[in-house]
């Protein structure tokens, strides 16, 4: 198909295929002429992928290095799990003190040359965060962290796919960059839940509207 086509296929303007093809995001399609190209369901697939990453927050450069990983995957499967998060954790600036970080993830199952320094170095991050906003999590409820988060890696992990490369590919790469800003809407809705649970929420029946008031007052109106 020509890039017009490719444009109407995936609903993404012509203008955009072309910036995606200048940053090296989508390749180049077969040259049929000096300035003109045609594209297959490979060029559609990925601009899809690429359209799904930039609407999750990541930036271009980051998912230069997701496709990256996407064409050129390493072979070990842990070896792939580190290409797709070095893809998508920023790089701290100078030396960092992990051995806070260490301690923290022990209960997780940590141990030396378990994990990449990459993500360890995430964690020793956002911990900063925290602590130049001047907040710590509460003492019960790191370990409600861990045990969760231990819970979904594994159950994540025993989803990989096994009858491909490719398929296993795709689920890591994508699943860890595209389900982390789910995981993080469920956590707010589950928060909500929670409050409303401790704290009492709208009277039963009188479900919340649009706006903010609910289904039994809006019919008083």
């Amino acid at each position: 198909m020509r890039i017009s086509e490719l444009a109407k296929t995936t609903g993404v303007p012509v203008a955009t295929i072309k910036y995606y093809l200048r940053e090296g995001l989508l390749p180049e399609g077969e040259r049929t002429s000096p300035t003109q190209a045609v594209y297959d369901e490979r060029h559609a697939e990925r601009l899809r992928v690429i359209r799904a990453l930039i609407a999750s927050g990541v930036s271009i450069a980051e998912s230069r290095r997701v496709v990256a990983a996407l064409d050129a995957p390493p072979e070990n499967p842990l070896d792939l799990l580190g290409a797709a998060h070095a893809a998508v954790t920023p790089a701290a600036d100078g030396p960092v003190d992990l051995t806070a970080v260490q301690d923290l993830v022990a209960p997780l199952g940590w141990r030396p040359g378990l994990c990449d320094d990459t993500v360890l170095r995430g964690v020793a991050t956002a911990l900063a965060g925290l602590e130049s906003a001047g907040f710590s999590v509460p003492a019960g409820v790191m370990p409600v962290y861990l045990s969760a988060l231990r819970d979904i890696a594994r159950a994540e992990i025993a989803g990989v796919p096994t009858d491909s490369i490719e398929s296993a590919v795709r689920y890591v790469v994508l699943g860890t960059v595209l389900v982390e800003p789910l995981l993080l809407a469920l956590r707010r809705v589950a928060e909500q839940i929670a409050s409303a649970e401790r704290f009492g929420g709208p009277a039963a029946g009188q479900n919340e509207q649009p706006g903010g008031g609910s289904a039994a007052v809006a019919g008083e109106r």
